[in-house]
């Protein structure tokens, strides 16, 4: 007899994929907005609050011109878009249990927690030096949140291989015996 729905669906999760959907449930539409504020208007965009940082250390140190501000700014934006790029990548290949439980949407979390922790320790450094306390705590809280998914990811063990009929519950005898 094959085993129930509720039990094959609770094994077939690990904890890092669990871990990863919860991430991108957060960072897919928060970091969505965001880029799309500073796409559609560059310079308010990058000085709204979740960009402060970055935006007075680009106009207080770097001293750009506006055009350069208005490209570091799509740089960012362009950033935070591949970050979320990925995590959804990773949600489409999370969705087959076969993909996710043989580790096939691996690389995809890697990268976006990569991405996503270069970025907010970027931005990190950039508000604790112009002094930009929720901006620091902001950016302190993502990359604690992506740092702890990267932890869990690389100290769970990999996912063992299936092969044959045994990964369906069959025995060799057939189902019936």
């Amino acid at each position: 007899m094959s085993k129930p729905w509720s039990s094959s669906w609770s094994n077939s999760w690990r904890i890092s994929s669990f871990n990863g959907a919860l991430l991108a449930a957060y960072f897919i539409p928060t970091w969505t907005l965001i880029a799309l504020r500073i796409m559609t208007s560059p310079i308010h965009g990058l000085f709204e609050r979740p960009n402060i940082a970055v935006a007075l250390f680009i106009s207080d140190h770097l001293q750009l011109a506006s055009m350069g501000t208005v490209r570091a700014a799509w740089l960012l934006a362009v950033g935070r878009l591949t970050v979320v790029a990925f995590f959804g990548l990773f949600l489409v290949l999370s969705c087959r249990p076969r993909t996710r439980t043989s580790g096939g949407s691996d690389e995809a979390l890697s990268i976006a927690l990569g991405l996503g922790s270069v970025m907010s320790f970027a931005s990190l450094l950039m508000a604790y030096h112009v002094g930009e306390t929720a901006a620091l705590r902001l950016h302190a809280t993502e990359l604690l949140l992506l740092l702890g998914t990267a932890i869990v990811f690389l100290v769970e063990r990999p996912a063992q291989p299936t092969f044959g009929l045994a990964a369906t519950g069959h025995a060799a005898g057939g189902a019936g015996a």
